[in-house]
Order: structure tokens, then sequence, then C-alpha cells
């Protein structure tokens, strides 16, 4: 967070016609991040994008936060249940089942008040119908689908960054000059990824939200 408020502040303090080396940076960022989102929400994009562009930085940051030196690596030892465990001072905070399910939990939320916000009692109806028998229980299944997203959510962003700590912490131990080059750009790769693939469905999720069922 210090580092995206810092960069924030230090590339808008002087904001110019002709823009400055960070001023620049950050309009191609945000540029291309809105372009990008506004092919998924449309017209929407102007009440959308603040939550989507700041899901997205914030996500990359913590992922690729996590392949800094010292990251993981430095901490102290500690007697837990008899045994010696190794606690980090620092780490990704994507590699934590708490962040994930916390920023999962907050989009949840914003996507139901979004589609009740949008549609009233009508976005009710998908989840209740009593129209027939067929309609009660698809009803059921998108009310089950519409909270398995809190696990997908949280789950596929945690495992994949959790399991790319797992594997440079090995692949360091084993060979720890070389080897471990190709896996820490593999991890950059896979940390962008996630991000994007969090803040996409986000933008889909919301999209539907806001469209009616007839459509």
């Amino acid at each position: 967070m210090a580092g995206l408020i810092i960069f924030s502040l230090l590339s808008t303090r002087r904001l110019s016609l002709v823009p400055g080396y960070l001023q620049s940076v950050a309009e191609i960022l945000i540029g291309g991040i809105h372009t990008l989102f506004e092919s998924v929400v449309h017209e929407e994009i102007k009440a959308f994008f603040p939550l989507l562009a700041t899901l997205f930085l914030f996500i990359i940051s913590m992922n690729w936060a996590g392949l800094l030196p010292g990251v993981g690596t430095i901490g102290i030892n500690n007697i837990v249940n008899g045994k010696m465990e190794f606690i980090p001072l620092f780490r990704s905070g994507t590699a934590d089942l708490n962040t994930t399910l916390a920023l999962a939990l907050i989009v949840f939320l914003i996507i139901q008040y979004t589609g009740l916000k949008t549609l009233g009692t009508v976005y009710l109806k998908k989840f209740f119908n009593f129209g027939s028998s067929i309609a009660f229980f698809v009803g059921i299944l998108e009310l089950i689908s519409e909270f398995s997203k809190i696990i997908s959510f949280a789950f596929r962003l945690f495992g994949n960054i959790f399991a790319g700590e797992v594997l440079l912490t090995v692949i360091a131990f084993l060979m720890p000059l070389l080897a471990p080059l190709p896996f820490l750009g593999l991890e950059l790769f896979v940390g962008f990824i996630q991000a994007l693939v969090f803040s996409m469905l986000t933008a889909a999720f919301l999209s539907l939200a806001t469209v009616k069922s007839e459509h």
C-alpha cells in the first residue's frame, strides 16, 4: 500500500500536458487497464473502474512483492508445540488465505449490492423463483453458484501464489545459484495472470449482475 500511495503521489504532483516520466508511466498503466475493462463492462466502466483498477494494482503488487529478496526468507525461529518453526517477517499478502478470502468477500458483497441497486427485487428472482418446480431448482443452483464464487476467488489466488512460493523455496534450496532465475520469470508471469483473472472475473460478474434475466 505504501508503494502504491507513494507512486500515485509522485506521478500526479506535477500534472502537465507534456508529461514527465512517472506521469507517462501512470497514464499508460491506467489507460491500458481502462481499455481492458471497458471491453467487459462497457457503459458501466465509470462506475466499476475504480474498484477493478484497485483490485488489479493491489493484487499484482502483492503477488510481485513476494519475489523481492528477503520476503519469505528473513524471519525468526520459534518453538510451536515443541517443534522449531521458521516464521518469516514478510510474506506476499496473497500467499495468505486471510487476505484472499477478505478480497473474495468484498467482491461478493459488492456484486450483490450492485445487482440489487441496479435491478431491485428483480435481481432476487434469479435465486428465488417460485414460478415452477424447474425454475425453483434452477434458482437454488444459481444461489449455490453465487456463494461458490467466494471459494473460487479466494482459493484460486491463494493456491497459485502460495504454490509459487513453495516452488521457489524448494528450487533455491536444491540449486541456489542460477536455477531459480527461470522460475522467478515464471512467477512474474503467474502473478500478473492471477491479478488479471481476479479483476476480470470481478468485471464479468458485475456485468452479469446488472443484466436483466431476459437479456
